[in-house]
């Protein structure tokens, strides 16, 4: 475990060079219930809110359109253009931050009301794993599986579920993303000052420069045989789109600058085991770098080797090989330092132990 105050409480611990030596964590629940309830719009009257703490300098754009769910976005642009949305009874721009205790009148919007969010929202029947929380955020242990919010076609996530499951919690919002397939350590702020406190930290990058960074290390098995203990992978990344209209990630010389520490951890005949140490956040960052390197992660179905992935499910692996197992960072009101670990579902793990039955491995603790 990295140096200082260490909030996770190991229950149980098993091998692989320390990752999984931490498993469960001991729950904390400091829930409070707000008086304060964001204002519900209606369709045939007039409607108000009074601005608190979590909005507080939240753009005016910004708030409508999270309370404006299914209003087209130029339909909220032209009703705050048209003064027809007033700030304490006057005309405001659709940059204006918002104060605690600015009043905001709301004209009548039909807002679109999807049965089937209501529907993939009782599906999510289980409590998702709480590791850590406090009154600023809380950390989730995300299965693989589930999106983080939903959205390009998919209607219901990991941030809808937890609000559905505390319906009292007056505000909580993604600090960051991890993929589908990815499973792992997730933030979600409780406060919109510790939100934004945590986005910044994720923009400035890792602890080991000194900075206020969070430091995330992610576990992932690629396809062949990684020699390098130690790799820094600068390559910049370039978002586009298929025919589709799905979303790529591909390296560039015309993409934004993108930084990847890779360490080895174990490697067999076929297969390598690595740390991803992110010191960017881009989009598909790990997986594109490691495809674009000739090490396609094991189960990716975007970037990965598609021949070798069809086989995999027979072999016992039925997803992506891609967690998050670790995060530092201060925390974002106490500035107390937080070390937090996930150990690798059992899926991953007993994977890693069928290729230890069936591989030579030459490289690391044995598994």
């Amino acid at each position: 475990m990295p140096a200082g105050k260490c909030v996770a409480i190991a229950k149980k611990s098993a091998p692989l060079d320390g990752l999984m030596g931490q498993c469960l964590f001991q729950y904390k629940t400091q829930i409070k219930i707000s008086i304060f309830k964001m204002a519900e719009v209606s369709k045939n009257s007039v409607s108000q809110a009074i601005i608190t703490e979590d909005a507080q300098d939240q753009r005016l754009d910004n708030y409508l359109l999270k309370l404006c769910k299914g209003v087209p976005k130029s339909h909220v642009y032209r009703i705050v253009r048209s003064g027809q949305v007033r700030v304490n009874s006057k005309r405001a721009e659709v940059s204006y931050r918002l104060q605690i205790g600015d009043i905001l009148r709301i004209p009548p919007i039909r807002v679109a009301q999807r049965q089937e969010e209501i529907v993939a929202g009782a599906e999510i029947k289980f409590d998702l794993p709480i590791v850590f929380e406090d009154e600023a955020l809380l950390i989730v242990d995300k299965p693989s599986g589930i999106a983080v919010h939903g959205g390009s076609g998919v209607s219901f996530g990991v941030i809808e579920a937890l609000r559905r499951q505390r319906p009292q919690a007056k505000f909580l919002e993604l600090a960051h993303r991890l993929d589908r397939e990815t499973s792992g350590l997730l933030l979600v702020g409780k406060k919109r000052s510790a939100l934004v406190a945590l986005h910044d930290m994720f923009r400035e990058g890792g602890l080991s420069g000194g900075g206020r960074g969070a430091d995330k290390r992610y576990v992932l098995l690629v396809k062949g045989r990684w020699m390098e203990p130690l790799r820094h992978v600068k390559l910049p990344l370039l978002k586009y789109l298929l025919e589709s209209g799905e979303r790529r990630v591909r390296v560039s010389d015309e993409g934004k600058a993108c930084h990847t520490v890779f360490r080895l951890i174990a490697r067999w005949t076929h297969y390598s085991l690595l740390e991803a140490e992110l010191k960017s956040g881009r989009t598909h960052q790990i997986r594109v770098h490691c495809a674009h390197l000739g090490f396609p992660i094991v189960g990716d179905d975007k970037y990965g080797d598609f021949a070798l992935n069809k086989v995999l499910p027979k072999q016992g692996l039925k997803r992506m090989f891609l967690h998050a197992w670790k995060i530092q960072f201060p925390h974002p009101l106490s500035g107390e330092n937080m070390a937090l670990e996930a150990p690798l579902p059992e899926g991953l793990m007993a994977f890693l132990n069928t290729l230890s039955q069936n591989e030579t491995q030459d490289y690391g603790q044995k598994i």
